[in-house]
């Protein structure tokens, strides 16, 4: 047998037990941490007030310590690029819903020039611990730019951890409010902004990116961009910490394999619907839902204190498909 199992072909022993997720809920705060043991790894964000437009998974922290996501806007740090204030830690959501830009809307954004929609945080179904995992499920309501509801969102995210491994899959459920046409458009879906030392080579900044982009294909770089892949793989370094951060689409999502929205300046994402801007006009993939129907989408995204080999993240892949 070729391999043995995710945690096995990621050259993690047995012996390398899965670490206990918990939680800390501090609503009053606009969030709800989650813990790998005693270390915080990321928290849902939802930001009470609203000023973020959405929630997020906010900071996205690796298995040494250092920090995946960018600061800025939320808590800059040294030498960041403040471009993009939407680009939060990890977020979901899409730039035209019948008609409105969820994806750009932020503190900063003229709400009278376009169509914005925004994304409500409304409850939590479920907190679940283990010693293996941890399951928080979270419901949230989409709404136009005229405060009409689209959409009832459902996410269910699990967090799984090792001493040198993170893993988050977010299993995410949209039922119509309303007729709904989900317009190609290359702002979507899931999402990662990443921090400034896994960036890719830029002669404009003043620091030393190490990113690099692979795909399922072999292709590197930033042509990475717009093509269609399973996987994604960025590796790179922060401090003395080797780096994957890897993002799976799902065979079950619409359009799979996903399109990659995926910048060297540190905008890391797939998108399930946008192939009209993707291919020119050549594909479609628009999506229409009618009242009540509903459509889900699944990813993971796995955090590595290692640079995954290509096998590795084939099997990773097998075993998401799973």
């Amino acid at each position: 047998m070729r391999y043995l199992s995710l945690f096995a072909c990621l050259a993690f022993s047995s012996a390398a037990q899965n670490l206990p997720i918990r939680f800390q809920d501090k609503a009053a705060d606009g969030k709800i941490e989650v813990y790998v043991g005693s270390e915080l790894f990321t928290a849902y964000l939802f930001d009470s007030d609203h000023s973020i437009k959405k929630p997020v998974l906010y900071p996205v922290i690796s298995p040494e310590g250092n920090f995946v996501s960018r600061g800025w806007p939320l808590d800059p740090r040294e030498g960041e690029r403040t471009d993009h204030p939407h680009h939060i830690g990890i977020w979901f959501n899409h730039g035209d819903v019948n008609g409105n830009d969820f994806w750009n809307n932020s503190y900063e954004r003229d709400l009278t020039k376009r169509h914005y929609g925004i994304i409500h945080h409304t409850g939590v179904k479920k907190i679940k611990e283990s010693k293996k995992s941890g399951e928080l499920i979270t419901t949230t309501e989409w709404f136009d730019f005229e405060g009409k509801k689209l959409i009832e969102e459902e996410s269910k995210y699990t967090f799984s951890a090792t001493e040198n491994l993170r893993i988050i899959d977010r299993e995410i459920t949209l039922k119509a409010a309303t007729d709904l046409l989900f317009a190609d458009n290359k702002e979507g879906m899931i999402a990662l902004r990443l921090a400034k030392e896994l960036e890719h080579a830029d002669p404009k900044v003043n620091y030393t990116p190490s990113g690099e982009y692979t795909n399922d294909l072999g292709i590197k770089g930033t042509e990475v961009w717009g093509k269609r892949s399973e996987w994604m793989r960025l590796t790179g370094q922060i401090n003395d910490e080797n780096l994957t951060v890897a993002i799976f689409d799902h065979p079950d999502n619409h359009n799979f394999p996903g399109h990659w929205h995926a910048r060297g300046y540190g905008l890391y994402a797939v998108n399930n619907i946008g192939s009209d801007v993707f291919t020119k006009g050549v594909e479609v993939s628009d999506i229409s839902v009618p009242e009540g129907g509903k459509i889900k989408f699944k990813y993971r995204i796995i955090i590595a204190s290692k640079h995954l080999t290509e096998d590795e993240m084939v099997e990773a892949a097998l075993q998401f498909q799973k």
